[in-house]
This record gives structure tokens, C-alpha cells and sequence, in this order.
């Protein structure tokens, strides 16, 4: 129980002294200007009555920085959406005028997404807001703790078409990562990638979880030169 209370006291404290994102992109892409306000919820749980369906092979739990039972909730967006189709995401989206914030935003995104219930999820704080050019939005993600199992499934389809939870000790498994190539104006961008039970998580969900877990001191020692290819839509 101590690696479980550890880790949510780890994110927490996380939001509390904030992190600064190190992005291998264009100049352009990090101006924040006009951007529209979005927000995703990274939720972390251990849901032991629940089993995690990323059809990972389990990461040896005795190497493992966390917990074997902690998990983190993920979706595939559906691939007839006019940006990011077919990609990996934390659920979330577009900050409406009636959310009070980017927490009550993450939640309502999260709900109408995966079909999780609010009232089971604490939230821990918000990360400092990260720009996403491909679709004019500025994000910005909500760590979360799941205290109670909620049935999750793709609620909509015509937003997402699998929900899913991943072991972190799987995205953690150095085996497991590596880095994607996107070329823009002649010059080659490289991004963290983690590839999980047949799925590869990359662009902005992965930059996220990877700058998370350098700051909470999760990461293991990984080979940043095996380049993943997207198994996505996105161009």
C-alpha cells in the first residue's frame, strides 16, 4: 500500500511545484497566442477490481520504479476527427464557457468521453498549459486520482473508439519506449513514443507522460535512438 500512497503524494506534489515542458519543436508551435483553451485529464489509479486491459507484457515488478497495480487511463480517438485521427490521448478537450476551469472542463471531457464518474476522481492539480498547433489549442493536463472504479468504454464514437488503462510500469519498461520523426521546414523533430500492447503513444500524450515521469523520477535508463513508426492516421 505504501508504493500506492507514494505515488499519488508524488504527482501531487508534482502539481504543486509545477513542471516546464521540453519540446523538440518549431519556434511557432510553443507561441501560445489565440490559442483555444483545452484541458485533458491524466488519471492514475489502482483499480484491483478492475483489471487493466492494455495487453502489455508485464514490465518485472521487482525493476519496476511503481507499483505493478498503477495505471493510467487512455483512449484512441476516432479516425474520422479533423484532427489527431486514430491517436492515442488522455480524454479531454475544449474548455466550455460553463466549465469553472480547465479541472471542471478535464472532468466533463473525461465523462462524455469514457463514461468515468467525477465523483471518483480527485483531482490533484493542473500542469502548466502546453500549446498543440496541429489544433490550435492550448492545453493544459489534469493529474487526477481515481478513488473508485468507474466502468469506462468509448461512450461516443464518433470521438473515440477504444478506452483502455495502461500499467506505468509497462510505459516505464525500457523495451517499451523510444522516439518518433516528424520533418518540418527540412529539418527532422524527434518525440518520445512508448509502444504498449500493440498500440504506440506518441505527440503530445506522450511528451506529456515522458516529461511526467523524468520529473517524478520514474523514468529508466532507455534508448533514445530506436525510432517507433505511428500506427495513427495523422499526417
Amino acid at each position: 500500500m505504501s508504493e500506492v500512497v507514494d505515488a499519488r503524494a508524488e504527482l501531487l506534489a508534482l502539481c504543486e511545484r509545477g513542471i516546464t515542458w521540453h519540446t523538440d519543436v518549431p519556434r511557432w508551435a510553443t507561441d501560445a497566442a489565440d490559442r483555444r483553451p483545452a484541458a485533458v485529464l491524466v488519471l492514475f489509479g489502482v483499480l484491483d477490481d478492475l483489471p487493466a486491459r492494455a495487453g502489455a507484457t508485464a514490465h518485472d515488478t521487482a525493476s519496476a520504479p511503481v507499483a505493478r497495480d498503477l495505471d493510467v487511463l487512455l483512449l484512441r480517438r476516432a479516425s474520422t476527427l479533423g484532427s489527431h485521427p486514430g491517436q492515442i490521448a488522455f480524454p479531454g478537450g475544449r474548455i466550455e464557457e460553463s466549465d469553472d476551469g480547465p479541472v471542471a472542463g478535464a472532468l466533463r471531457e473525461a465523462a462524455e468521453e469514457t463514461g468515468v464518474d467525477p465523483a471518483d476522481v480527485e483531482p490533484l492539480g493542473t500542469l502548466a498549459p502546453l500549446p498543440v498547433p496541429v489544433s490550435n489549442h492550448l492545453v493544459t493536463p489534469v493529474p487526477g486520482w481515481w478513488m473508485r472504479p468507474s466502468e469506462v468504454a468509448a461512450v461516443d464514437h464518433d470521438e473515440s473508439v477504444e478506452v483502455f488503462r495502461v500499467p506505468v510500469a509497462d510505459l516505464l519498461d525500457p523495451a517499451n519506449r523510444g522516439s518518433t520523426e516528424i520533418t518540418f521546414g527540412g529539418k527532422v523533430y524527434r518525440g518520445p513514443a512508448f509502444t504498449v500492447g500493440g498500440r504506440v503513444v506518441w505527440g503530445f500524450t506522450a511528451l506529456v507522460l515522458a516529461r511526467m515521469f523524468d520529473e517524478l523520477g520514474w523514468t529508466e535508463p532507455w534508448n533514445e535512438d530506436r525510432i517507433v513508426e505511428r500506427d495513427d492516421l495523422s499526417q
